[in-house]
């Protein structure tokens, strides 16, 4: 086709970037949680009757709406550092009603003195509670737990664990400067709720379905943009990214477990 614009014609602007990569909105839970275990645990959780909810670490705070929606009257707070999730969170609180009985807080849980609570929740956060490196981190979350939920309350810990003794070629594929003493057994971790003044309601362990539809959904929508968007300024960077992490997880994949811990704080 003949150009017919003339030399002074103008050229327009320059054509717009293509939409950046979108960011985990194919997950529900910021982790190995599926919704049949969710219901469950919301449903043991909410038969305790909590007033207040404590969520550390929350995230966009979607186990915490969610037993707010199942306990009518329940105020809940949560915290983190990631002002995206918090705003994600306060958003679904307006949307679901529950905007008047939640709030989301952008502070460190580290020595907080957002408690006691009667119902704490720490799922895949403990790191959050304080500066204490592994293999000493879990003690010191665990004694934190105990002083932020009331006597005849609960804390749901959501903690990791080796499934197994993870060998050094996988170690050295998993995150950077991963140790075997980064995380206990999971018979060790059960002993140190004990010794920490909590007693085991209940414990469930992630299952592979729930660990493959998180780390799944976790990239897929990031991983469809860069299937579409091969040539975008930041896809060089996010194909980098997409694959470290998919190799970091075939590393851990089978050896790293997480453990749903209900806890009952000991008189």
């Amino acid at each position: 086709m003949t150009d017919t614009r003339t030399p002074s014609a103008p050229l327009g602007p320059p054509a717009p970037l293509a939409a950046e990569p979108p960011q985990l909105t194919r997950l529900t839970f910021h982790g190995p949680l599926s919704g049949h275990r969710a219901g469950r645990l919301v449903e043991r959780l909410a038969r305790t009757g909590p007033a207040t909810v404590l969520d550390i670490g929350c995230g966009w705070g979607e186990l915490m709406l969610r037993v707010l929606e199942a306990v009518p009257g329940a105020t809940g707070v949560g915290v983190d550092l990631k002002a995206g999730d918090l705003a994600r969170g306060r958003r679904a609180a307006e949307e679901r009603g529950l905007a008047g009985r939640v709030r989301f807080l952008e502070e460190s849980a580290t020595g907080t003195s957002r408690g006691p609570a009667d119902l704490v929740l720490c799922v895949g956060s403990s790191q959050a509670l304080t500066t204490v490196e592994p293999p000493g981190l879990v003690v010191e979350a665990l004694r934190a737990l105990r002083g932020l939920v009331t006597d005849g309350g609960r804390v749901l810990l959501g903690e990791g664990f080796w499934q197994r003794p993870p060998a050094e070629a996988e170690l050295a594929g998993m995150w950077p400067g991963a140790r075997a003493t980064d995380h206990y057994d999971l018979g060790t971790l059960l002993d140190l709720t004990v010794e920490a003044g909590f007693r085991p309601e209940w414990t469930e362990t992630a299952d592979a379905g729930e660990w493959e539809e998180f780390e799944s959904a976790y990239q897929a929508d990031t991983e469809v943009w860069l299937a579409e968007h091969p040539d975008h300024p930041r896809a060089a960077e996010t194909r980098e990214r997409l694959d470290r992490h998919r190799a970091q997880w075939m590393s851990y994949r089978g050896v790293l477990g997480l453990a749903y811990l209900t806890l009952v704080p000991a008189r």
